[in-house]
Formats: C-alpha cells, sequence, structure tokens
C-alpha cells in the first residue's frame, strides 16, 4: 500500500509539474516578446504626405527606362521607411530631380589592354522641398555605380543596373533629406 500512496503522490505532483511548466512558459513569452513596427526613423516631422515627380533623363545616354526605375525606388524607398503618404503632386515634402550623369567607363583593364569590366555611372540631380519648414530645402547631386561584365553591351544589362544603381541612389537621396546627415 504505501508504494500505491508513494505513486498517486508522486503521480500528483508530476501532472502539476507537467502542467505548471508550459503554463509558466506561455506566460515568460507572452510578457518577454514584443512585436515593434515602426520605419526607419526618417525625421519627416509633421508631414502627413509626399510627392515625388518623375526624373527627367536629361544625360545624353540616359533612357527613360533608366529615369523611371530610379523615380520608382525613390518612391518605394521612402513608403518603406517612412509613415508619409505618396500624393501625385503637392505633398507635404516634394522631390524632384533630373538623371544628368549616365555614363559607361571601362575598369579593371587586362594584360592584353582590354577591359574585364565596365562600370556604369549614374547621377542625379535632387531637389527637396519641406513646405512645413523650408529651413531644410535642399539641392544636391548624388551619384553611384555598378560594374558589368564587358562582354555584355549596355543593352542587355541596363535594367537590372539601373535598379541596383537606383536602389543605391534612393537610400543617399533618402538619407540627404530625411536621414538628418
Amino acid at each position: 500500500h504505501p508504494v500505491n500512496m508513494q505513486h498517486t503522490i508522486g503521480g500528483r505532483r508530476s501532472a502539476a509539474g507537467r502542467l505548471l511548466l508550459p503554463a509558466i512558459c506561455v506566460l515568460l513569452l507572452l510578457t518577454g516578446c514584443s512585436v515593434n513596427y515602426g520605419f526607419s526613423g526618417g525625421d519627416v516631422g509633421n508631414a502627413k504626405t509626399m510627392s515625388v515627380e518623375l526624373i527627367e533623363a536629361r544625360a545624353p545616354l540616359a533612357t527613360p527606362l533608366s529615369a523611371q526605375l530610379l523615380t520608382e525606388s525613390v518612391r518605394d524607398l521612402l513608403l518603406a521607411q517612412t509613415p508619409l503618404k505618396l500624393k501625385q503632386s503637392e505633398g507635404y515634402v516634394q522631390y524632384s530631380g533630373a538623371l544628368v550623369g549616365y555614363d559607361v567607363q571601362p575598369v579593371s583593364i587586362q594584360a592584353n589592354e582590354t577591359a574585364a569590366l565596365n562600370r556604369l555611372t549614374m547621377t542625379v540631380q535632387v531637389t527637396y522641398i519641406n513646405t512645413l519648414d523650408p529651413k531644410k530645402n535642399k539641392e544636391f547631386t548624388v551619384a553611384r555605380f555598378a560594374d558589368y561584365d564587358s562582354s555584355m553591351d549596355i543593352t542587355t544589362v541596363e535594367e537590372r543596373l539601373a535598379r541596383e544603381i537606383g536602389n543605391q541612389l534612393a537610400q543617399d537621396i533618402f538619407d540627404r533629406t530625411l536621414g538628418n546627415w
């Protein structure tokens, strides 16, 4: 009989232990974890909206596709990293600009004096207007580049390169306007 009694008492302890441990784990998970949704810290002040005009392709070799992809990159990044809503025009913060440089240069010259890589450099001139705080208005120029195999024609890699460079330029534009540096 003592064995039965011990088994019953032991059974109760283990059943309570089996319930207590998961309950503690659930409590720790509920109180210890939190999900924070936020933006990357762009300083938008009291602005609620933004507008990004189509960037013009002014450089002699620049294509409308490159300018359009750059514009999309800027819009997408601002939408992802700020709480601003996109307006067609006249947002509280306004971006406009022109693709003023679109140059292909050889890099990485090999022993036989041919280039292993070419470099596409895109330069954009940006005008930023903050209608709520005109002291923050500015004009500036930023440039970025990407390399590609010289055996490839620029027209075959243009879209990929324009997206890659456009994303880098968009981050630079964000940093110079809302990133406060």
